[in-house]
């Protein structure tokens, strides 16, 4: 089943004044995606019409051929995973259980997990490092330890694309640098918010530019992350240079002299 999503002329607010005006990209199936942009441009506005939080004023959503919007609440939870920054519930559950809610959208309305659902579980704790604390409450982690077990919970869903609003909010460079590296290598189609550009050059296949609720640029992270572009749309001095390791782009940043700031 395709993940190709398409999100066509979308705009979409709070009551009837739109935040993002006319949003239009496509993501190729099995692509990462990293939406970037300057505080208040609309990147978690948009992000919230991919799973139900907000519906779409204009526009539509596509996930191959299926309209997100039309979609059963249960079959939007199984296609769209989601880890969001301001998940504070749950502390109640074990690591364990939380990411065990994550099959949910799996289960009949009086369905059981199974072995098959425990066994996902197993792999999701394990491919995000989780698994040593998968006993512990969420209340006795630490803020990065919680982060990594709610996108362990998004994994489980098995979704066709995830859905990322910030995801290495709270996380030391070594894990920001391990859930990347581990969204860029599922296979699965990937729409994350991300603050640093850096990290969007390195790990996304392509990088959409918000700014002030339109999209300001899509593409290739080298094509896109232009010195005109951040001096425009984030004032500051940037420029890209091939990581000498890697060979990833990089994001080298500086302020704005005076006469380069842009109005």
């Amino acid at each position: 089943m395709s993940a190709r999503l398409v999100i066509d002329g979308v705009s979409v607010g709070h009551g009837g004044d739109p935040v993002v005006h006319d949003a239009t990209l496509t993501v190729p199936d099995g692509a990462v995606l990293a939406l970037v942009g300057p505080n208040g441009s609309g990147k978690s506005t948009l992000l919230k019409t991919l799973y139900r939080v907000l519906k779409p004023l204009r526009g539509h959503l596509l996930l191959g051929d299926d309209d997100l919007a039309a979609m059963a609440h249960r079959d939007n939870a199984r296609a769209v995973g989601v880890l969001t920054q301001d998940d504070t519930g749950g502390f109640e559950f074990t690591a364990w259980e939380a990411v065990m809610l994550g099959r949910s959208p799996h289960l009949g309305t009086f369905g059981r997990p199974g072995p098959g659902d425990a066994a996902v579980v197993a792999d999701a704790l394990d491919r995000t490092g989780c698994a040593a604390f998968a006993a512990r409450p969420l209340s006795e982690l630490s803020g990065g330890e919680r982060q990594r077990v709610l996108l362990a919970r998004a994994l489980a869903q098995q979704p066709r694309v995830l859905v990322l609003d910030e995801p290495t909010n709270h996380l030391d460079p070594h894990h920001q640098l391990g859930v990347l590296r581990l969204a860029r290598d599922l296979g699965t189609t990937v729409v994350a918010a991300l603050h640093s550009l850096d990290l969007a050059a390195q790990y996304a296949d392509l990088v959409a530019v918000l700014s002030s609720g339109r999209i300001a640029a899509v593409g290739p992270p080298a094509e896109v992350l232009t010195t005109e572009l951040l001096a425009t749309h984030f004032r500051v001095d940037g420029s890209i240079v091939a990581d000498p390791v890697t060979g990833a782009p990089r994001v080298l940043l500086r302020e704005l002299d005076a006469g380069q700031a842009t109005s």
